[in-house]
């Protein structure tokens, strides 16, 4: 399966969307989309995983590298429209508890704004 991803930014929210797998070919490209929102001073960062059919321990890893920038700058990081296939990776790992995670990117947003 192709891999995609589009970012932008609206109202100082960074707003990331991933279709595909997220694997250790393809980690460092949200990696490289992820970095420069937060070197921007972002209030906060949406991925929008809906479209990810699979995602393995490198995908994992970027998530929570982007969780590490967001604490340590004290911004926002929300992860939405998870799979099972992704939850179940990050409920493997415990990390379903970690994160931030809401349904959809537009409840994400709206929550973000009012912050």
């Amino acid at each position: 399966m192709s891999f995609k991803i589009k970012s932008n930014e609206k109202e100082n929210i960074g707003i990331i969307k991933v279709d595909g797998e997220v694997d250790m070919f393809s980690s460092p490209n949200l990696r490289d989309k992820l970095l420069p929102l937060f070197e921007k001073g972002v209030k906060g960062v949406i991925v929008d995983l809906s479209g990810v059919s699979f995602m393995d321990s490198s995908g994992i890893a970027t998530l929570v590298e982007g969780l590490q920038w967001s604490k340590k700058d004290n911004k926002q990081f929300v992860l939405t429209g998870l799979g099972a296939n992704v939850l179940n990776a990050l409920a493997l790992t415990k990390l379903d508890s970690v994160f931030n995670i809401q349904a959809n990117a537009n409840d994400a947003y709206k929550t973000l704004l009012n912050i």
